[in-house]
This record gives structure tokens, C-alpha cells and sequence, in this order.
């Protein structure tokens, strides 16, 4: 592994998903801007991660390749830095498949797919990577959306990414204050945000509600379509709804956890 005191991560990608993650870790100033005019700067100087990312790959879209490739080997990166972790996104499922080989000989000890759309990693595929990876030697998380991923013991190197660049399932603390007969959130803290940065939009757009279900329920859909959440509508055949609709369900459930924390 890398020098431990700087966990070092390398995206290989495709489409702008992981470009709005890369985007949100190294806290561009020009990226968030969903409040317009009322910005007031709450995630900027508060922490950059640009150090920690190595480099930022862009292979082919899928569109541009054939739907079959026979040596995806030419396909891929000459040479890929020495890191820690690889996060790949929007691939072609043949060079998706070829690069657990690649990240193993540069040295790296996990792999992170996440999913945001089924199409992009169906079921039949993920279960190829999974193997792939397993003959590696790989940790490997494919999060379905990326802010579900969680810290596992069993994957260190995934859960020091999470721990050290502050990402994955969204993790706040909330206070609150009575104002009349209402409870209403008086500041909400964001420990860990979403790999696209949306749970500092929400938390923002959370104080001054009041914490009645169907109030504060509302505002924190209104507030995750609005950044907008970047999973897709399109019903993924698994969970049986839209992986988008995972993701609110799972800043609503932080919500809920933190708000069952106060005492």
C-alpha cells in the first residue's frame, strides 16, 4: 500500500458522474450552485481533497465503442498511478471487466463501481467484477446508489476512504430548539456527505423546519430533487423502484437517525 500518512485514490471514468464526485472532494468553488444568489459559502475552505487524488482517467463512452470489444486492453490507460483505491464510473462493460487486472499491477487494494443507474452495471456483470476481483485480491463495493456505501471491517482500504476523504453515507448531527409549540432544526452538521456533495445542500435547506414527519419529509425530497440527486428515474429491476428514490430514502433515514440522537 501507499504511505499511509496520504490515502492516494485514481478515477477512471466515463460521463460526468465522476467528475461531479471529483468535483465535490477537491470543493471547486465553482461547482455548487444550487442556492444562487443566497450562497453563503458553507463547504468552501472547509476541507480539499485534491492532494489525495492521484489522477482522473477518461476512457471512451460506451456510445463510441462497439458493443463488443475483443482486446480491451487497447482501450485502456499506457499507465495508471500508484494509489490506494480506484473509483470507476460510466465504463464500457468490457473495459470494466479488464480493469481489476490493471488497478492489481499498479498496486492498488480496492475497486469502487458504484452503481446509479442498473443499465451502466447490471446484475450478471457485477457478479463477473465481483470474481475478478476476488482473483486479485481486491476489496470491491459496488454502492447502488454511492451514497449507500458503508464502512466495513472486512475493507479497510474502501472504509479509509470513507473515513479520511469524508464520503459515502451521509452522517449529520442535528440541534433543534422550541419556538412556540414547534420543534424546529436550529443547525444541522454534515459528518459525512454524499460522494456528490448534495447532503451539504440538504442540511442547509433543513434549518428553520419544523421536525413534524410530513414537514420535514417534504423539505428534505424538495431539497434532493433540487441539488438534483444523480441516480436515475428509471426503475432498477432489483430494488423495484428508482435508484434515485434510494438515495432520498437514505438522507431521510440519516435524518431521522440524527434527529433520534438529540437528548
Amino acid at each position: 500500500m501507499t504511505n499511509k500518512e496520504n490515502f492516494n485514490l485514481i478515477f477512471i471514468y466515463s460521463g460526468e458522474f465522476a467528475e461531479r464526485v471529483i468535483r465535490n472532494l477537491i470543493n471547486d468553488p465553482s461547482f455548487c450552485k444550487s442556492c444562487g444568489l443566497y450562497c453563503d459559502s458553507c463547504k468552501y475552505n472547509v476541507y480539499s481533497f485534491v492532494r489525495n487524488i492521484r489522477a482522473a482517467m477518461q476512457l471512451p463512452s460506451p456510445m463510441e465503442l462497439p458493443a463488443f470489444i475483443d482486446n480491451p486492453e487497447e482501450y485502456m490507460p499506457k499507465k495508471i498511478s500508484k494509489a490506494d483505491l480506484c473509483v470507476a464510473s460510466g465504463l464500457h462493460k468490457d473495459l470494466l471487466l479488464e480493469l481489476p487486472k490493471h488497478i492489481q499491477r499498479a498496486g492498488m487494494e480496492g475497486l469502487i463501481v458504484p452503481i446509479e443507474d442498473f443499465n451502466e452495471v447490471p446484475s450478471g456483470l457485477k457478479k463477473q467484477l465481483e470474481e475478478k476481483c476476488l482473483d486479485f485480491g481486491l476489496e470491491y463495493a459496488f454502492p447502488k446508489p454511492f451514497c449507500s456505501l458503508e464502512p466495513s471491517e472486512d475493507k479497510p482500504t474502501i472504509s479509509r476512504f470513507m473515513n479520511e476523504m469524508t464520503v459515502g453515507r451521509p452522517s449529520l448531527e442535528i440541534a433543534i430548539e422550541i419556538m412556540g409549540k414547534q420543534e424546529i432544526i436550529a443547525s444541522a452538521i454534515v459528518r459525512r456527505s454524499a460522494p456528490c456533495g448534495s447532503t451539504w445542500y440538504i442540511t442547509k435547506k433543513l434549518v428553520g423546519v419544523e421536525v413534524k414527519k410530513e414537514i420535514l419529509y417534504d423539505a428534505i425530497a424538495k431539497a434532493h430533487h433540487s441539488y438534483p440527486c444523480t441516480a436515475t428515474m428509471n426503475v432498477d429491476p432489483e430494488a423495484k423502484e428508482p435508484i434515485l428514490h434510494i438515495g432520498g430514502y437514505i438522507i431521510r433515514e440519516e435524518v431521522e437517525k440524527a434527529l433520534k440522537g438529540i437528548t
